[in-house]
């Protein structure tokens, strides 16, 4: 039996389209990156590109799609919203550990560069949970 969508729903539901699009933004930057702008950055930021699997492309471009239009599917109250979300977060778990245990990134970045990695699984864990609570409290169809 549906309840009430409550307020928040929504502004959750169009917060989370607006990260995963930025997302989606950063992939396309990233992913298209020219031999000259890879040489300009700092050395610890080119060697850890440089070691990235090709592979990992692939994660990064599920995680940030699959959140995109697991978001839309928020947003348009849709069941099909929680698959993406699993999709997603699968993805950007695998792209997280890949990073750190394939790539110098610890050996870059120490500890400082891991709040924002686990900003980003808090995020994806955040949004497959709250999809998954919208379908069962019937907010979705």
């Amino acid at each position: 039996m549906a309840t009430a969508t409550p307020a928040s729903f929504r502004a959750v539901s169009v917060l989370a389209l607006a990260w995963n699009l930025i997302g989606v933004t950063m992939f396309f930057l990233q992913t298209g990156l020219t031999p000259e702008q890879i040489a300009a950055m700092p050395d610890e930021q080119r060697v850890v590109y440089e070691a990235m699997p090709a592979w990992l492309a692939v994660f990064y471009g599920l995680s940030v799609f699959a959140g995109a239009l697991g978001s839309l599917g928020l947003l348009l109250r849709r069941r099909w919203a929680m698959p993406l979300f699993a999709l997603s977060l699968a993805s950007v778990l695998v792209q997280m550990v890949a990073v750190y245990a394939l790539t110098p990134a610890w050996q870059a970045s120490g500890a400082s560069g891991l709040p924002m990695t686990l900003v980003i699984i808090g995020i994806a864990v955040f949004l497959f949970w709250y999809a998954r609570r919208a379908v069962t409290r019937g907010w979705l169809r």
